[in-house]
């Protein structure tokens, strides 16, 4: 087979590039490990997907936000970070007048069988389900891909959306810097006694992190942050016993917390690649960054990604130019890099200031917090971070 572009990897940010191009002509596949059945029912995961105005746009523009349910959708109005016992808390309101909510949460399985719905009777994207990459190659007219059912597949442009841990990349001789945190993350969905007024509550205690994202029904997607041995043992808790220990970890402020969903866990390790690009390849989504969820940013930055090769490439194809050309792919790495690096270097900061229980680490996150509510710029400032807008904080520039 031999088309224009190879996707690999069907995630959302995957499946969103196949669908920003399904208009331009070019001939995209696809390539998939998991089944069908699991694409077009993606199942439950815990994740919930803290999506900025911005990304709710992009998801309008694809046709994915139209595919959506309604009751999927919950708004996020504001957002308040504490720090231990202190009473000097952060509150996050909107940066702009004419928002009235930082943005939305939406079930990550939800975003993923809207994703497949929209490009699954395209005519320009195929599919390849159930088979991975064994191996890839490439020359000067195209890139060749041998799959683990033997079928070699020809394509111009190969991207890599394949995940942190890509495969890909690493074929292609791109380094990441990778961190492990260490830390191991709970997610799962609970019934809240008292409301949460649609905000979220982001926790940082002593040896753990709690977030609680406000969903609709008077639910809450709670995440629990520990170490490995530790989470072990609160996977492990009965079902009463877990959710009296949730209750005694955000100290009663929800009331009574019931489980609605399965309990999921998931390593911590953020990724950065040292490269977005190689000869005839592309990397998007976790591929070339791979957040920390502290600021909920990881499927927005992959947005962006998406949005800015796409555009490209479509420009590229309408224009007769090679949709490959290492001008293209210079200019898509140096445009995603200069939108992705300071916000992942900024949340690392803050996470590696937030989850430092030392004494002097926990009075300077003090400090900073209580500055932060008191002086407008450093509050704007933050707001502007969760909103994914240019923030003062993120004027630096990263090499490309």
């Amino acid at each position: 087979m031999n088309v224009d572009i190879a996707v690999v990897g069907a995630g959302p940010a995957g499946l969103c590039l196949a669908r920003s191009l399904a208009r331009t002509g070019l001939s995209v596949l696809v390539i998939e490990q998991q089944s069908l059945d699991a694409l077009r029912e993606p199942p439950f995961d815990g994740r919930e997907i803290a999506l900025t105005m911005r990304s709710a746009r992009i998801l309008q523009e694809l046709g994915l936000w139209q595919r959506l349910e309604p009751a999927s959708i919950s708004p996020l109005r504001s957002a308040r970070v504490l720090n231990g016992r202190s009473p000097h808390g952060l509150h996050v309101t909107p940066s702009a007048a004419a928002d009235s909510q930082l943005g939305f949460l939406v079930p990550n399985h939800c975003i993923r069988r809207a994703a497949y719905a929209s490009i699954e009777h395209e005519p320009n994207i195929s599919l390849a389900y159930g088979v991975s990459v064994e191996s890839i190659a490439s020359n000067d007219a195209a890139a060749r891909l041998r799959l683990s059912d033997g079928a070699e597949v020809g394509a111009r442009l190969v991207v890599a959306a394949d995940s942190r841990y890509s495969r890909l990349r690493r074929d292609a001789g791109i380094a990441a810097d990778m961190h492990d945190f260490g830390k191991t993350m709970l997610v799962c969905r609970m019934a809240l006694e008292r409301p949460h007024h649609e905000e979220a509550l982001e926790w940082f205690g002593h040896a753990q992190t709690l977030a609680a994202l406000p969903l609709n029904g008077g639910e809450a997607s709670v995440v629990l942050t520990l170490t490995p041995r530790e989470m072990q043992r609160v996977m492990e808790m009965s079902e009463a016993d877990f959710e009296m220990g949730m209750r005694r970890r955000f100290d009663g402020r929800f009331g009574a917390m019931l489980l609605t969903s399965t309990r999921h866990a998931y390593p911590l390790v953020g990724v950065y690649a040292r490269r977005f690009v190689a000869h005839r390849l592309a990397l998007i989504g976790d591929a070339a960054v791979g957040m920390h969820p502290v600021t909920a940013h990881g499927f927005n930055l992959g947005l962006q990604g998406v949005q800015t090769l796409g555009s490209l490439l479509a420009s590229a194809a309408a224009g007769g130019h090679d949709i490959a050309s290492p001008e293209l792919l210079r200019r898509y790495q140096r445009m995603h890099r200069r939108a992705t690096w300071p916000l992942y270097a900024a949340t690392m900061a803050v996470v590696t200031l937030y989850t430092d229980d030392r004494d002097i680490p926990r009075l300077a996150r003090s400090a900073l917090l209580r500055a932060s509510q008191t002086l407008p710029p450093v509050r704007q400032g933050i707001a502007h971070l969760l909103a994914s807008r240019r923030s003062p904080f993120a004027m630096g520039r990263h090499r490309s």
